[in-house]
């Protein structure tokens, strides 16, 4: 199943952080992280200026929507909620 988003929204594969740390410290699931996400831009819309399918993008945690398709975790975002590309 394809998933085409519609006007400035923006389908990402959310990056699964680290749960240890450099010195090799695991994190529980319930340490707070509220430093921004990473994800994959897989789909965008017709609208969309700045960002392509492909482009490693940052956002807040909180802000884009969560779904889920054929057992795989997406997220949906606006453009507006876009951080900044990693190039």
């Amino acid at each position: 199943m394809q998933i085409k988003p519609l006007s400035d929204h923006i389908l990402i594969e959310p990056i699964k952080e680290e749960e240890k740390t450099k010195t090799g410290i695991i994190l529980p699931e319930t340490a707070e992280k509220e430093k921004p996400e990473q994800g994959q831009v897989v789909a965008v819309g017709e609208k969309c200026k700045e960002v392509k399918p492909g482009d490693k993008v940052i956002f807040r945690k909180y802000d884009p929507d969560p779904i889920k398709v054929e057992d795989k975790e997406y997220l949906i975002a606006k453009e507006e909620q876009i951080l900044a590309i990693l190039q």
